[in-house]
């Protein structure tokens, strides 16, 4: 099941961010995918999920955020070495 979010952005937010109003959705889930995946609140599959990508494009795209790809726990590396 999917929710669905209205956001109102400013027009002066689309310019300050560089972005088309097409694509700013895109951008804010984006965004907010990584910073919770940043924080711990989402696997990265989960905030893949989220940004609406395959998980190997979201990885590639945490360095665009400034985000290390791998903070990954030793609990973590195990269980996405097994996934492997």
């Amino acid at each position: 099941m999917m929710n669905q979010i209205i956001l109102d952005l400013p027009s002066e937010t689309l310019l300050a961010l560089k972005v088309q109003p097409e694509t700013a959705g895109d951008a804010v889930r984006m965004a907010a995918a990584v910073k919770f995946f940043e924080l711990g609140r989402l696997s990265s599959g989960a905030a893949a999920q989220l940004a609406g990508v395959p998980r190997t494009v979201f990885l590639s795209r945490l360095a665009d955020y400034g985000v290390d790809t791998f903070r990954l726990t030793e609990e973590e590396l195990t269980t996405e070495t097994r996934l492997a």
